[in-house]
């Protein structure tokens, strides 16, 4: 993460300032206000405002003048309640204002998410840092060959090793479990990481040559006096772009229903994670039951629930006879957890 030391001391300065308020403030969140969380090499998210919480929340279901009720159980059970049946508006009563820095190529996946207020860091007006993204090693992978933007996968749902190297294996009988590992197993594991480190410059090597190259033309095509805006469109996607991002808990939440799943990115994963945390602190009574009802639940369609009863009822279901597609059985099995 690269913060200038004026950067710092910027951040530094608005953290010591005090301020006296009537309005709803969340501990929790003023720990982290203005903090820079890192993400990705020289990425991160800031909280640089937010407004309302669980009670705000609340108050807005019940149109209510006070704070919500006394028990903490009443107002989650509420909560509960709007999350498990998809009501919008209280959620939206509460918002936050975030300073992201990304790579374009994430940026772009955000946008995609409209529901938001955005100004973003103009490079008519600014040069640009030589910042950019290079993957680490381990999230190197090959073409999925089922997801057409995806990165491989094997059976067990980890990345693909790319241009596997021939390299020693301990027997299985010989595999560690609670022991130590024999000499021979140590070394083949250090044959491996090092056929893994290897096989990854050979794509980062690339990757990084071919960002500096970029930023070497702007940079002379900046000194032979073209205008910024001209002088930027040669420059990669992996280039680091920063804005300003507010949003209302709803559609954040929605946000990190997508762009938190096993199918996003993995780059974007990343960001969604760190914001997710940043909403456990800000709104826990939300976020509880975001992980009850929308990350650990499950949406079934007329025809699966009509499956499910039946398999509950102990019927053989034959697939072919279901209105549903190859993927969605597929799918309903995975979320039942069957073979």
């Amino acid at each position: 993460m690269s913060i200038t030391p004026e950067q710092q001391a910027e951040i530094d300065a608005l953290r010591e300032e005090q301020h006296e308020t009537r309005r709803a403030t969340v501990p929790a969140v003023e720990e982290v206000l203005y903090q820079p969380l890192q993400v990705l090499d020289h990425g991160f998210v800031r909280v640089v405002d937010y407004m309302g919480d669980d009670a705000a929340i609340v108050q807005a279901a019940r149109v209510s003048y006070g704070r919500g009720t006394k028990r903490t159980r009443d107002d989650q059970g509420l909560i509960n309640y709007l999350m498990r049946n998809a009501h919008t508006s209280p959620f939206e009563m509460c918002e936050i204002k975030l300073h992201v820095k990304l790579p374009i190529f994430v940026a772009r996946q955000w946008i995609r998410h409209r529901m938001a207020n955005v100004n973003e860091y103009s490079a008519r007006y600014s040069v640009l840092d030589r910042e950019f993204y290079i993957p680490r090693g381990e999230q190197l992978a090959i073409q999925s060959a089922t997801n057409n933007q995806g990165r491989g996968t094997t059976g067990a749902g980890e990345q693909l090793a790319l241009g596997s190297v021939p390299v020693p294996q301990a027997a299985p009988e010989q595999r560690p479990g609670r022991r130590r590992k024999t000499r021979a197993e140590q070394i083949a594991e250090m044959q491996r990481a090092e056929a893994t480190r290897v096989e990854a410059q050979r794509f980062q090597k690339p990757m990084t040559e071919d960002a500096q190259r970029s930023f070497d033309q702007y940079d002379r095509l900046l000194d032979d006096g073209l205008t910024r805006e001209l002088a930027r469109i040669g420059l990669p996607l992996s280039t680091y772009t920063q804005w300003y991002w507010k949003t209302d808990l709803h559609n954040l939440l929605h946000f990190l229903a997508l762009r938190g799943d096993a199918h996003a990115q993995w780059e974007i994963q990343e960001y969604a994670r760190v914001i997710l945390d940043i909403v456990e602190r800000w709104v826990p009574l939300t976020a509880n039951a975001f992980h009850r009802y929308r990350v650990g639940g499950a949406r079934l369609s007329a025809e699966g629930l009509s499956a499910v009863k039946r398999m509950l009822a102990g019927e053989e279901i034959d697939p072919a006879e279901l209105e549903m597609s190859p993927r969605e059985w597929r799918e309903l099995k995975q979320t039942l957890g069957l073979p």
